[in-house]
């Protein structure tokens, strides 16, 4: 099944590098190569994000809020939501139809909603002052049916590798990968893998799917295995393009826990996964070993006073190519906590944690994946009066940050408090909120001193004894990038 995609023209938003621009000039008195220069770190200048189609339930309302810090150079244009074509290969380059959201200056989100089950796919991009932080949060309230409760999404930027640890094609479970290509010309292909606790699983239609230009491809990953029996609850999904690039999310839904967005994880040789909510009825971790090694990972709860060995669960051997998993129980107890997990012998893995609050028919699910740490400043758009908390994570050392709540979308001015993580703990804070703020906000988390800081937002919105909730990483926003200095050389073109 193939979606129509909305455009969406963010004052600019590709994670791209800003490229130096070499001087030609004359050879060097020297006879020699000059010395090479020092790189200078300097804001991106275009970067985007791809938001998946919402949801196909009638009884749902989507919230798309986008958001800029600013920090920037350059021009200032609107960002728009515009139609876009629908794939075909006539209508690739036809122009969009009305804007449904526009973004025109950095410090202020705005916002649009919708309560269309068919509501498409969204790409978006930003330039110039916008790029540098920009992001995109799509917030979904589903009142009933499969996957009810709270979904949420940082819309995601193209690449060409994706892990998913903790998708399923168990019965009772709907599993759908999104695939999503910006490119308005060249299609994108895409092989997707699947691996369980026995490796790689037959899935020979999941080779080769092809996503046309502008367009969205839904997949549900039940279809892709050759055989199953329904009670493949634990696997993981890599989403490798072999050309072009996509933006990739999954999308669960239960029909008894709820769902969520299951955000992509980082891979490498440790991993911290910020923000377990003190009231988590079961908390389960899944890690898959991509490389020719076993992984043993030893895990420690980060909790608000230090960091403790999981009784029961101090260590999880993963085999080399498959997927393992555990059932960490009501991990927290009763207080707020990351897992943090590291790979004996340096091996790398991938890892992702499902989570439940509530018992019995009011259970609710969410998905916390393996965050990179705020390097220098990471952004979460959607924050609201109620129901927001902050999860920061020091795995090692003392750390210092500053969180800034931007203006409302509806008024209000920017307010900061500066908060200290304790080494090997996590803090959970309700984060500030603007002055006079109405309508959503931006959470941007910035490092200030210390050692490494892992973030992420949970955004609570109960409803009828149901404990609806998302959430979603603050990695580090990539705004700044090495630009390297150019020196003067001819010696190429008489080569």
């Amino acid at each position: 099944m193939k979606r129509t995609t909305l455009s969406l023209f963010a004052t600019a938003a590709a994670l791209a590098a800003v490229t130096g621009v070499a001087v030609v000039g004359g050879p060097s008195h020297a006879g020699g190569s000059a010395p090479r220069g020092t790189a200078a770190r300097m804001p991106v200048q275009h970067t985007s994000a791809l938001c998946p189609a919402p949801t196909s339930s009638e009884v749902g309302e989507t919230t798309y809020t986008a958001y800029a810090p600013g920090g920037g150079r350059g021009e200032t244009r609107p960002a728009e939501l515009v139609p876009a074509a629908d794939g075909k290969k006539d209508d690739a380059k036809k122009p969009g139809g009305k804007p449904v959201l526009s973004l025109r200056a950095p410090g202020r989100p705005a916002t649009a909603t919708t309560g269309r089950s068919d509501a498409p796919a969204l790409v978006g991009s930003a330039d110039g002052a916008l790029a540098p932080g920009w992001t995109v949060q799509q917030t979904t309230t589903i009142a009933a049916g499969s996957g009810r409760g709270l979904q949420g999404l940082t819309c995601t930027a193209p690449d060409t590798s994706f892990w998913f640890p903790g998708v399923a094609t168990a019965k009772g479970r709907q599993d759908y990968v999104h695939l999503t290509n910006p490119d308005a010309t060249t299609a994108a292909v895409v092989d997707l893998e699947l691996y369980g606790e026995d490796g790689r699983v037959a899935a020979p239609t999941g080779e080769g799917v092809t996503v046309p230009p502008r367009s969205t491809v839904p997949v549900l990953l039940a279809t892709l295995p050759e055989t199953s029996d329904g009670t493949d609850g634990d696997l993981t999904l890599h989403v490798a393009a072999r050309s072009g690039r996509v933006g990739a999310a999954v999308q669960s839904n239960d029909e008894k826990a709820g769902g969520d967005w299951l955000p992509a994880s980082d891979a490498g040789t440790g991993a911290v996964l910020p923000g377990i909510p003190a009231d988590a009825t079961s908390v389960r971790l899944v890690a898959f070993a991509p490389g020719s090694d076993d992984a043993d990972l030893s895990l420690r709860l980060a909790g608000p006073s230090g960091s403790i060995r999981p009784a029961g669960h101090e260590t999880l051997h993963v085999k080399s190519g498959m997927t393992a998993s555990a059932d960490l129980g009501a991990l927290t107890k009763g207080e707020p906590g990351s897992l943090l997990l590291t790979s004996d012998g340096g091996v790398p893995f991938t890892a992702g944690l499902r989570v439940t609050r509530g018992k019995g028919d009011k259970q609710e699910t969410a998905f916390v994946p393996a965050v990179r740490p705020v390097a220098t400043r990471g952004t979460v758009a959607d924050a609201r009066a109620r129901g927001t908390t902050l999860s920061l994570a020091a795995p090692e050392k003392d750390a210092q940050v500053k969180v800034v709540a931007s203006a409302g979308s509806e008024g209000g001015t920017p307010a900061s408090k500066t908060y200290t993580v304790k080494g090997g703990t996590t803090l959970a804070v309700e984060p500030p909120k603007p002055e006079g703020g109405k309508g959503v906000w931006a959470v941007s988390v910035e490092k200030v001193s210390g050692g490494p800081v892992h973030a992420s937002r949970m955004l609570a919105l109960p409803k009828d004894g149901l404990p609806a909730f998302t959430i979603q990483p603050l990695p580090d926003d990539r705004s700044l990038v090495d630009v390297p200095t150019v020196r003067q050389d001819l010696s190429a073109v008489t080569r």
